[in-house]
């Protein structure tokens, strides 16, 4: 079954918002570990510079996926 580009886009999204959830709890967890002391809206603002990255890399993987699925079956 075909996944559709809104569907893609949806799933790319709760992916990097579950993500990004648990980056900023082990960013707060591991950061002492290594002397960085920060507080929770730096946190937050490490954790969004790479939410837009992830995000274009989760669409672009499953769009790949999708069209190499789609040639491999014709």
């Amino acid at each position: 079954m075909k996944q559709s580009r809104t569907m893609s886009l949806v799933e790319a999204i709760a992916n990097v918002a579950v993500g990004y959830v648990l980056a900023i709890a082990t960013q707060i967890v591991v950061f002492p570990w290594f002397g960085i002391e920060t507080g929770l809206a730096e946190h937050l603002t490490i954790g969004l510079a790479f939410v837009g990255v992830s995000l274009a890399r989760g669409y672009l993987l499953r769009r790949l996926f999708e069209a190499l699925r789609i040639r491999g079956a014709k």
